[in-house]
């Protein structure tokens, strides 16, 4: 896990960047590597490279970047983990190559050489990076298929920056004052997120997850995609074998197994639910030691169905692995917060119980945990799995205008007894991916009036519509249960979950692992999860349950939650003043969040 910058000057009028002002945008990344720095610069070229490194695989200074290869003088820059890299340098040394290290960086480098960017499909991992072609002399920029790690860009005065966080690229004076998109305040008070490649600043792009994009001298190409999460899923439905648990067993110990991939110790974020006991039970089956997990436990939770510690302990002490439980208390919280909020790269309303176990685990020492992330997509843990097609069943027949009609009908009476959304269920019930946004939602479409003005309002879902895949939500072909993995896949675990599992734990120099978000898995599983009857959370603890308390499959979902509504509310009354609509339809913390970017945009 590391931090990447780089630079290309673009046309005649472009200026590029000095050594001094490219480190300042690199350090401006110092947590997400700090190990070690690099930089290399082409003042001919007008192309330079910049790097943070968090020392995971190969420590030696053979995996220092900007790496460089030998035989084309192309150059990269690197950010996350390729998980079979051993296979393809086994691979490689076979065909003659010979490698100078035992870094995955170096792979990517000598299989570009050979295959350009065919060899974008053969990589599995989480991965965002740059090479410099000199025989073509452009940059090319990748990320993975589920986007796990980020990749912004922007142009700034003839010159093509890029950067693994928005907050590097905003030390660029030119990029600090621009106000918001009207799509992006639109799409955080309807979500809680900023839906990428959008970002929540004017000048500043996401590479889109799955694409690959080039830069030349003549300018900037539009995003290539060469790997989908939604493809493998949109197949029509089969029929499901009689027992899918030797398939599932198989496939979730496969990804758990490369993700353990590292020459540094690799721990576990274990909470009381079944996600994250499903991991523990994985590794610590791929460990000679015992395996590390950390736990975070909360005063105001004690008692209640939402406090973790307990059946995690259990959970530890079952496996054997060596645990820590780390207490949070709102002085903690309070200690943090402006740190928090330094950290957050673009408003979001998640991220704060990921901010407080990665800490936890940097001061026990790990460098890389696993997390449960992903298993409420891939095996529709989430409640409206079951509801959305139910209520799409039921409204369909009415149709859209008759169900906007209802609505303005409802709307007064439902925001005086329950949510202002369930005025709108026959509107958007009538297809899969409006019903999936309204139960997604913060504020119902119609209510954005009543917080932003009226025609910013109209202006920012058009846009939003426009350049996201929000106009196309329901293009498919295939099961609604799929659907719904692919909605839930591509828009809140890539906006939200990810990005915030990103920053958060980059703020503490740690790096998280995803086993349950990797193309590999969901290709084996994909004919499952489009099958008559798809598994769900039961089907992927069935095959571990014999090593884990009983407890963990009786137990319901609460969701991996910390107290921060409560302690806000209490201790930082935001914006009502100047933002009554906010008040009304936000909780303390997504109105303090937003309030927060609005004033230092």
């Amino acid at each position: 896990m590391c931090g990447l910058a780089g630079f290309l000057r673009i046309g005649a009028a472009g200026r590029g960047m000095s050594a001094d002002e490219l480190i300042t945008l690199r350090d401006g990344m110092a947590r997400r590597g700090p190990d070690d720095a690099g930089l290399w610069i082409d003042e001919a070229a007008g192309a330079g490279l910049a790097h943070r490194r968090l020392s995971i695989i190969d420590l030696s200074a053979a995996g220092h970047q900007p790496m460089q290869d030998p035989e084309t003088g192309n150059q990269i820059v690197f950010n996350g983990e390729i998980y079979n890299f051993r296979a393809l340098a086994d691979e490689l040394q076979a065909a003659g190559c010979t490698l100078r290290s035992n870094s995955d960086t170096e792979i990517i480098l000598q299989l570009y050489r050979r295959e350009g960017v065919a060899m974008l499909r053969r990589l599995r991992g989480m991965f965002a990076f740059a090479i410099w072609d000199v025989r073509e002399r452009a940059l090319v920029l990748a990320r993975d298929p589920y986007g796990i790690k980020p990749l912004y860009y922007a142009e700034v005065d003839g010159t093509f920056v890029f950067a693994s966080q928005v907050r590097a690229l905003r030390r660029l004076p030119d990029l600090r004052t621009r106000p918001p998109l009207p799509a992006a305040k639109v799409a955080f008070l309807l979500f809680g997120y900023v839906p990428e490649p959008i970002t929540f600043f004017t000048d500043i792009s996401s590479v889109p997850a799955g694409s690959w994009l080039r830069v030349d001298a003549k300018g900037v190409g539009a995003p290539v995609g060469y790997g989908s999460v939604i493809a493998p899923l949109q197949q029509q439905a089969k029929a499901s074998p009689q027992s899918a648990t030797p398939q599932i067993l198989a496939a979730l110990e496969d990804s758990v197994r490369h993700h353990m991939v590292a020459d540094v110790p690799v721990g576990v974020f274990l909470s009381a639910g079944r996600d994250s006991s499903v991991i523990a039970a994985a590794a610590s089956r791929c460990v000679a030691e015992p395996l590390r997990t950390v736990t975070l436990s909360f005063e105001e939770f004690a008692g209640t169905p939402f406090d973790e510690a307990p059946l995690a302990e259990a959970t530890a002490a079952a496996l054997g692995t060596e645990h820590r439980t780390i207490h949070v208390r709102r002085a903690d919280f309070e200690q943090e917060l402006d740190r928090i909020l330094g950290a957050m790269d673009q408003p979001t309303i998640d991220g704060i119980n990921v901010y407080f176990v990665s800490k936890a685990a940097a001061e026990c020492g790990l460098k890389v945990a696993l997390s449960g992330l992903g298993a409420d997509e891939l095996f529709g843990g989430y409640a409206h799995f079951r509801s959305i097609p139910r209520v799409v069943s039921l409204c369909r027949p009415f149709g859209r205008s008759v169900g906007r009609a209802l609505r303005q009908l409802a709307s007064p009476l439902a925001a005086r007894v329950a949510s202002p959304k369930y005025a709108g269920v026959v509107e958007y019930g009538t297809r899969v991916g409006d019903a999936y946004l309204l139960s997604r939602a913060l504020l119902a479409p119609w209510e954005l009036a009543d917080v932003l003005d009226p025609e910013e309002a109209d202006a920012g879902l058009g846009a939003l519509a426009e350049r996201t895949a929000f106009g196309e939500i329901d293009r498919w072909s295939g099961s609604e249960h799929a659907h719904l993995v692919a909605l839930e896949s591509t828009w809140y675990m890539r906006n939200q979950l990810l990005r915030d599992a990103d920053w958060a734990s980059m703020a503490h120099s740690l790096e998280v692992r995803v086993p349950f978000v990797d193309h590999v898995l969901l290709e084996t599983l994909a004919p499952l999860i489009a099958g008559a009857s798809p598994p769900d959370k039961a089907d992927m603890l069935a095959p571990f349950q014999a090593r884990l308390p009983a407890a963990v499959a009786a137990r319901s979902k609460t969701g991996f939650g910390i107290p921060v509504h409560r302690w806000l509310a209490e201790a930082h009354p935001v914006g009502a003043a100047q933002s009554p609509g906010l008040q009304r339809g936000l909780r303390p913390w997504a109105m303090h969040v937003y309030m927060h970017f609005m004033q230092h945009v």
